[in-house]
This record gives structure tokens, C-alpha cells and sequence, in this order.
């Protein structure tokens, strides 16, 4: 089943993780949209972050779930933007993507 995320980044510029190689790099609704989608549904993600582990060879699998059919949009809102993301991929998982991206510069408005 489906879940919609509906996230907010008050201060985009912030919106950005601590490890430079894994953060977001975006600038606009539009790309930060992008960049979360493809967190979401392919393992590229993981795979950069699972090399930075101490043991990468030891790393949950499970970790590395996708959903190909996740969808992200994007939304300009004053000087916050906006991101309606929806998957299939468990709470945690989302959540440790966005931490990832955007550090806790990021805030959960809604779930459906």
C-alpha cells in the first residue's frame, strides 16, 4: 500500500544532509522533487552511503529497498518548498533517505 508524505524544507539552502556526497545538491522545487525521487527509487543512494560504512559488507540488504513507481513533486511556497512524496517503502526507510538529503533540516507535515 501507498503512502503519501507530504514534507516541507522551511529553509532550502539548509535542506542539505551532513555528508556532502549523500546531501542534497538542489536549488529549486523542481530539482530537490527529482533528487528525493530518485532516492526513492533507485539504489544509487544506498550504494554511496552503504560505501561510506565502516563494514559496507555487513549493511542490512534490506536497507537498499526501492519503489520504482514512487512519485515526488515539488511546490515553491514563499521562501519554503514543498515536496508531496508517494511509495511503498516502510516509514523508516523514507525518513532515513530524507535524514540523508536534508539533514534535519526537513519537517513531516502529513501522512496518508
Amino acid at each position: 500500500m501507498s503512502v503519501q508524505y507530504s514534507i516541507s524544507l522551511p529553509d532550502p539552502a539548509k535542506a542539505r544532509g551532513n555528508d556532502p556526497r549523500l546531501s542534497f545538491s538542489a536549488n529549486g522545487a523542481e530539482e530537490f522533487a527529482a533528487q528525493l525521487q530518485a532516492a526513492l527509487r533507485t539504489p544509487e543512494l544506498f550504494q554511496r552511503w552503504k560505501a561510506t560504512q565502516e563494514d559496507p559488507e555487513d549493511v542490512d540488504p534490506a536497507l537498499g529497498a526501492t519503489d520504482p513507481d514512487a512519485t515526488v513533486t515539488g511546490q515553491q511556497a514563499d521562501l519554503r518548498i514543498n515536496l508531496q512524496a508517494t511509495t511503498r517503502l516502510p516509514g523508516e526507510l523514507f525518513k532515513q533517505r530524507l535524514r540523508l538529503l536534508a539533514g534535519s533540516h526537513w519537517e513531516l507535515r502529513d501522512v496518508r
